[in-house]
């Protein structure tokens, strides 16, 4: 029941958000950036593969195009950057659209009942562009910190970015919670021992899922990370 959780000590040291899908949704920018990359090499992709490349890194997500038109053996690494930062220009042309009108529904309303509570928030993401993409939405000092991939040697589903996240914010992973919205991020969440939320019909190794972001509540997530961990109320 809403209301019934004592607050009187701290039992969640943090919340970790992850960026694309979870607090906007530049999915479909990142495809179209991709589509037109690999049509200029002859292969074809849609919006089904697309859907492998979430929570991936860029060069990764490279890797796994090149592996769709059998020519993962074509290109040498300089190449391979100079496609990947070519993809990331045109990528980077359609986020000048963004607004916070972007931010997906119900995550402001999530953000500010977890502030309100003195629990830190991050943000793990492994786009090169999480700055950029928070400014466009005006959230740019709303995370007590934010990993990219600039700041991790592993991505996604290595639980090293989440890890940190949580090492800056001074917070234990097993005492801490990550939202995800794509299998390899659960995975990440999952391998660094904290409590998963999906948001996804897919992500059935979440500890607790949802269809979408406006049904993320933090009543309700609290609950359930109690009851995986049997905190017995008082």
């Amino acid at each position: 029941m809403k209301g019934m959780i004592p607050m009187d000590e701290k039992f969640i040291d943090a919340v970790v958000f992850d960026l694309d899908g979870v607090i906007t949704d530049t999915a479909h920018y990142h495809f179209l950036a991709w589509r037109d990359l690999a049509r200029e090499i002859n292969i074809d992709i849609d919006e089904m593969f697309n859907e492998r490349l979430k929570g991936v890194s860029r060069m990764a997500s490279l890797e796994l195009i090149l592996q769709e038109g059998n020519r993962q053996n074509d290109f040498s690494l300089s190449e391979k950057e100079e496609m990947a930062e070519k993809k990331n220009q045109h990528y980077c042309q359609f986020l000048k659209q963004l607004t916070p009108h972007d931010i997906l529904p119900g995550i402001i309303e999530l953000i500010t009942a977890i502030k309100s509570e003195g629990v830190p928030i991050g943000l793990a993401s492994v786009s090169r562009n999480a700055s950029t993409v928070l400014k466009a939405l005006q959230l740019e000092d709303t995370f007590d910190y934010v990993v990219d991939a600039s700041k991790v040697k592993k991505s996604k589903p290595d639980p090293e970015i989440f890890l940190t996240a949580c090492n800056q914010l001074e917070a234990n992973p097993k005492r801490s919670i990550g939202i995800e919205d794509a299998s390899a991020g659960i995975d990440s969440i999952k391998a660094s021992e904290m409590f998963a939320v999906g948001v996804g019909n897919t992500l059935f190794k979440s500890d607790y899922q949802v269809d979408a972001t406006n049904e993320l509540d933090w009543e309700v997530i609290k609950a359930e990370y109690i009851k995986s961990v049997k905190v017995t109320r008082s």
